[in-house]
């Protein structure tokens, strides 16, 4: 029998549960905008994956693949006494949501620019400027503070992943940098997920949702990801980018509401 899988997490709120992944190199606080809007109808628990933010790398070693990461997350609901719980996540943890919902682990999937509809080209440039952006965040604190606290320097910093990066708080940018900086688990990860599409056929309701502004991820893959998930419902973020919960908090919060079906009390 394997090791239960230890991850950090952070819960808020009552009524149905709702897990919230974050994407390679993020952590749970990626969340943080909307958790309080969240909070107000879902139990929610936000993670930082197995190797990512604060959560160990598990001693069996990281699933090598992406139905690896689905069952791990399967693992992890089980230790939490969570039976099929709603889930969203972004990016990688988009790709882990929709796996879920093919499995029928879920009771729902929200999935933000998730991976697995992108050609071999365009992951290798999203793994390249996440990997570049991994580089920069080891520049020193102080150097990063300076960094992040000019409007400008932010915007050519952060403009990659963020459509409007202005609007996170410094102390939330230089978390996010020490984050890219310590993820144990990158280079296992995205080499694991190179070869990676998806190729589920979910039964449970599902909601793939792009950032129009989306360049690590490109919105143009959102054609892709209609063609294969025709049941889902598919939305647009107007003017937000790769990490979409920064750049309109209340407009991401009331899409994983619509997919859950579950309003404020």
């Amino acid at each position: 029998m394997s090791a239960p899988v230890e991850v950090v997490y952070e819960r808020r709120g009552t009524g149905p549960t709702l897990v919230l992944l974050h994407g390679i190199g993020h952590h749970w606080a990626a969340w943080r905008p909307v958790m309080d809007r969240l909070a107000e109808a879902h139990d929610v628990i936000a993670v930082d994956l197995p190797g990512f933010g604060r959560s160990p790398v598990p001693a069996a070693g990281l699933p090598a693949d992406m139905p690896g990461l689905a069952a791990a997350m399967v693992e992890l609901f089980g230790a939490f006494g969570l039976d099929r719980p709603h889930v969203a996540g972004n990016s990688l943890g988009g790709a882990i949501a929709l796996e879920l919902a093919a499995l029928g682990a879920v009771s729902s999937a929200t999935a933000l620019s998730p991976a697995g509809f992108c050609t071999a080209r365009e992951l290798r440039w999203a793994l390249t400027v996440l990997s570049l952006h991994r580089n920069a965040a080891r520049l020193p604190e102080p150097v990063l503070r300076r960094l992040f606290a000019a409007p400008a320097l932010r915007m050519l910093a952060m403009g990659m992943i963020l459509a409007r990066p202005n609007r996170m708080a410094l102390d939330d940018a230089l978390a996010d940098a020490r984050a890219l900086r310590q993820a144990r688990a990158f280079r296992a990860v995205a080499r694991a997920g190179r070869g990676y599409a998806y190729a589920g056929a979910p039964t449970v309701p599902v909601t793939v949702a792009w950032g129009t502004r989306d360049r690590i991820l490109p919105y143009r893959q959102a054609a892709l990801a209609r063609t294969r998930l025709p049941g889902a419902r598919h939305l647009d973020l107007p003017g937000c980018g790769h990490v979409p919960m920064h750049d309109d908090p209340e407009l991401v919060a009331s899409v994983i509401l619509g997919t859950t079906g579950v309003r404020p009390a």
